[in-house]
This record gives C-alpha cells, sequence and structure tokens, in this order.
C-alpha cells in the first residue's frame, strides 16, 4: 500500500522505516526537514509541503498523523480536509485527547472524509518488535488500512476497539496504568537502594525475571538502564515529566465517580519529583529513557 506520514521525529521516522521494510510505500512530510534522520529521509518519498504530500498520493488517500496533540494536531487536520476528497482517511497517531478525536471525527465525516484515532504504544523499540496499535472509527477505513496495520504490530498487536475516539480512550488508560506501574518499580528499588544490605539492583532486576511473579518488560529495561547508567543512577536527575494522559485519565475518573487512588498517587508523585530528588523518580525517569526515549535531566 502507499500511505502519507506527516510528522517524521523519533515515533513516525521509526514506523515509516518499519512500513517500507514491509514493502509499502512513504510519502513523508515535517514541519523542518532539517530534523529528518538520514536514514528515514533516504527511504521515503520526502516532500516540501502538506499539498505536496497530498498530491503524491494514490486515492483513496490514506494520510498518518504522527505530531503533537492539541493545536498541531487540530491545525493539520483542517489543512488536510481542505485539500482530501470524499472515501479518503486521516489516521492520528499521536497522543490525542479521545474527546478531541471524537470531535475531529465528526469534522471529518462532515467532508465524506474517513477518520481513525489510533493509540500507539511501543516507544523506540517498536521498529524492532512492533507497535501494539489501539484503533477506534469506522470498521470500512479499518479494514482498509488493515495491511499496514498487520506491517506495524507484532502477531495479535492491533484491533479495532471502538467507535471513533475509543482508540485514544483505551491509550488514555493504558498510559495511566503505566503510570501506577512505573511508581511501584520506582518505589520499590528505592527500599532496596537504601536498605543496609548494599544490595545490587541491577542484579535484583536480572533475576526477578527468571519466575517471578512480577517479572516484565520493565525490568528488562531497568536491568539495562542501571546496567548502562549504574546502580546509583547518579547521573539521572530524579525529575519525571507526565504526557497529560494520566490527568485526563483522573479527570475522566472524577466525572464517573470511579475511584483510581493507585494510578491518582502515581501522577502526584510526578508532580512531587519536580520539588525534590528520590531514588524512586530516579528510577522512572531512566524507565522513560529506555522505553520511549524521553529525554532526563542530568545531574
Amino acid at each position: 500500500m502507499q500511505i502519507g506520514m506527516i510528522g517524521l521525529g523519533r515515533m513516525g521516522g521509526n514506523m515509516a522505516l518499519r512500513l517500507i521494510q514491509a514493502g509499502h510505500g512513504v510519502v513523508g512530510y515535517n514541519r523542518n526537514p532539517r530534523n529528518i534522520d538520514a536514514e528515514v529521509k533516504a527511504a521515503i518519498v520526502s516532500v516540501p509541503s502538506v499539498a505536496e504530500l497530498v498530491k503524491r498520493l494514490k486515492t483513496p488517500r490514506a494520510v498518518w498523523l504522527m505530531i503533537p496533540h492539541g493545536k498541531p494536531t487540530e491545525e493539520t487536520i483542517d489543512t488536510l480536509l481542505e485539500l482530501l476528497t470524499p472515501g479518503d482517511i486521516i489516521v492520528d497517531g499521536g497522543n490525542s485527547r479521545y474527546t478531541d478525536s471524537a470531535r475531529a471525527a465528526g469534522r471529518c465525516a462532515g467532508r465524506g472524509v474517513n477518520f481513525l484515532d489510533v493509540g500507539v504504544s511501543g516507544g523506540v523499540w517498536g521498529r524492532e518488535i512492533g507497535y501494539c496499535l489501539m484503533i477506534g472509527g469506522p470498521k470500512t477505513a479499518f479494514d482498509y488500512l488493515e495491511p499496514i496495520f498487520v506491517a506495524l504490530a507484532p502477531k495479535d498487536g492491533y484491533a479495532l476497539v471502538g467507535a471513533s475516539g475509543a482508540g485514544h480512550f483505551v491509550k488514555m488508560v493504558h498510559n495511566a496504568i503505566e503510570y501506577a506501574m512505573l511508581q511501584s518499580i520506582g518505589e520499590g528499588f528505592e527500599c532496596l537502594q537504601r536498605s543496609e544490605y548494599g544490595i545490587d539492583l541491577g542484579r535484583i532486576a536480572a533475576l526477578w525475571q527468571q519466575g517471578s511473579v512480577v517479572r516484565s518488560w520493565l525490568l528488562d529495561l531497568l536491568t539495562k538502564a542501571l546496567r548502562e547508567e549504574g546502580n546509583a543512577l547518579e547521573h539521572i536527575a530524579g525529575y519525571v515529566d507526565d504526557s497529560g494522559m494520566g490527568r485526563w485519565s483522573i479527570a475522566y475518573a472524577v466525572e464517573n465517580a470511579i475511584p483510581i487512588p493507585v494510578i491518582t498517587q502515581s501522577l502526584y508523585e510526578r508532580f512531587a519529583s519536580r520539588q525534590e530528588d528520590r531514588f524512586s523518580a530516579k528510577v522512572i525517569a531512566a524507565l522513560r529513557k529506555q522505553f520511549g526515549g524521553h529525554a532526563v535531566k542530568k545531574e
């Protein structure tokens, strides 16, 4: 198949390369072409504008957005709606709020354009092992783009989870759970680090991967982080950012009287990390760097 990709940063660029490796054609646009990785630029058809991207695509056109949520996504969708024709497809693969995606789907439907909201999980490892795709929107558009989803995801790693907005809603809850999982790992390893036993944290992270009930990909990444950064994580500041999805999940839970105290506390702990330097925050910062390539503050 052929697809347009707007946003060729860390995630978008790697997704484009995975699609090309599977035999699909990618026409790509990035607001700043100098920020496109050389490997990506050599593999795709790079164009200087959104209008040129649409012009290069065969009908029905499919355009995948991997850009920041909010105003950048809203403005790009508005631009595309002036260029696309009925039957074309817009895919928002960024971390948009699910209510924004539902509204965008309505705007697109008014022009006869299909809209899919796709929650994407996999971080910087997605190019190698595939991306988990949580997809919301009309089944006809999902069916048409299924070869793209097959190429991007590992086996059984994609699903149509509901109507427009559902894909980003499921991703929002996924990330809220991630907040709590990271927090529990960070706190546990702070207990180990502060004990009187001189425990080798890297050894424990690796040990727990062998048959324990807490074994996980996150512990694999923690083992890697401790090996690279040292058990003390002395070069990583205990400062943990948040993408907004934890806040949105808590707002949804409050609105619907759903008690989520662990997830709520994990968000507050991220706020606290910006005021004091705790080892648990260092662990979380190191893990976010490992799975998502997120920047860390250096000590």
